[in-house]
């Protein structure tokens, strides 16, 4: 099995389903020309030509609005935006629109259409780019968020993405697409969505997290806990919506200990959710209160030192977990 970048297994899961299904195209800002802002369809202009490797004006309303267009009459748009912090000016788009066209059509139309791009902190690209904003598209009915912690979770969820006939939202971490990983090959390997990832099995305490958090934080933590004698079970939940609930609460029924990591900010966020609905589905299982880890309450700092302060880091985690196993 080869080892790639997070980058890298993107691009093959977009040739390869370029190259499967020609009503397939990639379009956004850079995505040809300049092969991405972050070269995640380096060379894809080359392969399919300029009907399908489409680039676009800093129009996000308007590419957007394509997309879902294209989508009504047999194409299977993926549109790139150079970070979800763009998307913003999109919303209008993907919430009355993008969201909403199977539901208000009677099943008259399908959207299948994947919104793909970088979120979350950059490394000093300071608080307009640097926002996790997962807890937006989660809130909406009509469309799937998935957030792919690992190369090969990259890969097979954006193949899977790309297939679904509704509308996916597919956040990419900002600062995995330098991160290497091992990675199948095979043209059919699929990831399916709504399914969450047991990484690691443990006895003690569950640790729920997604995306970037889960090697940024959580696992340099385990490696730590489990010297001290804390046997740890880490969920990657890689879909947010639909949630995959059944393997969240099998494991904390398991370990009776929970800790949720996550790189957004802690107001109505994709955590505070989780922790809600754990303690409201198996509270009886509960032996301690359910801890969280989210981003500072604050714009994200320009500062390298400082961007590091504002997110949770492996020693917070250790910190979380010691304080529902009740270690002094």
């Amino acid at each position: 099995m080869a080892e790639i970048t997070y980058r890298e297994a993107l691009n093959q899961a977009l040739a390869e389903e370029m190259e499967r299904d020609d009503q397939i195209f990639l379009m956004g800002e850079e995505v040809g020309q300049y092969h991405g802002a972050y070269k995640v369809s380096q060379g894809l202009l080359d392969r399919f030509g300029d009907l399908r490797v489409v680039d676009a004006p800093i129009t996000e309303a308007g590419f957007v609005g394509l997309g879902i267009g294209a989508a009504h009459v047999g194409m299977r748009p993926v549109i790139e935006v150079m970070t979800f912090n763009f998307a913003i000016l999109a919303l209008d788009q993907i919430i009355n629109n993008l969201a909403k066209l199977r539901y208000m059509s009677g099943g008259q139309f399908t959207v299948p259409m994947t919104l793909r791009g970088p979120g979350g902190a950059g490394g000093a690209l300071a608080s307009q780019h640097s926002q996790s904003l997962e807890q937006q598209y989660v809130h909406i009915p009509g469309i799937k968020v998935v957030m792919p912690g690992t190369p090969r979770d990259a890969k097979g969820l954006l193949k899977s993405a790309i297939r679904d006939n509704d509308p996916v939202i597919f956040i990419e971490a900002e600062k995995l697409y330098n991160f290497r990983g091992e990675v199948p090959e095979e043209p059919e390997f699929l990831i399916p969505l709504g399914k969450a990832d047991v990484k690691r099995e443990g006895d003690d305490v569950t640790i729920i997290t997604w995306s970037r958090m889960l090697t940024a934080a959580v696992l340099p933590a385990v490696e730590e806990l489990t010297a001290k004698g804390i046997d740890c079970e880490v969920i990657d939940l890689m879909t947010l919506s639909p949630l995959d609930w059944d393997t969240v609460l099998a494991s904390v029924k398991k370990t009776n200990r929970v800790v949720v990591v996550e790189e957004g900010w802690p107001k109505a966020s994709v955590g505070a959710w989780v922790a809600g609905e754990v303690a409201s589905r198996a509270f009886d299982y509960l032996d301690a209160p359910i801890e969280r880890l989210a981003a500072k309450d604050v714009p994200m700092p320009y500062a390298y030192n400082l961007e590091e302060l504002a997110l949770p880091i492996p020693a917070d985690v250790v910190a979380a977990v010691e304080k529902v196993c009740y270690v002094d």
